[in-house]
């Protein structure tokens, strides 16, 4: 597979993925992901989409300001 972008290759890696939910910050830190070697750019599959969810649906419940959650412990 090539980069959308750049066209450089792309390699499993993990990223730490950051949404806000009504003034919070959600930090979720390994998630897997497909990464472009050459610039960067991140590519999530619908798997890790629907886990992504699953997870920010728990932590609604005791969220603070911020909440850091890791991908591999809770998905």
């Amino acid at each position: 597979m090539t980069c959308f972008y750049c066209k450089g290759n792309i390699e499993s890696s993990t990223t730490t993925y950051m949404t806000d939910y009504q003034g919070c910050y959600i930090i979720i830190k390994n998630v897997p992901c497909e990464k472009c070697s050459q610039c960067g750019e991140e590519y999530l599959n619908g798997e890790t989409l629907e886990r992504i969810e699953e997870i920010i649906q728990k932590v609604k419940g005791m969220l603070t300001e911020i909440a850091v959650v890791d991908y591999k412990q809770t998905a």
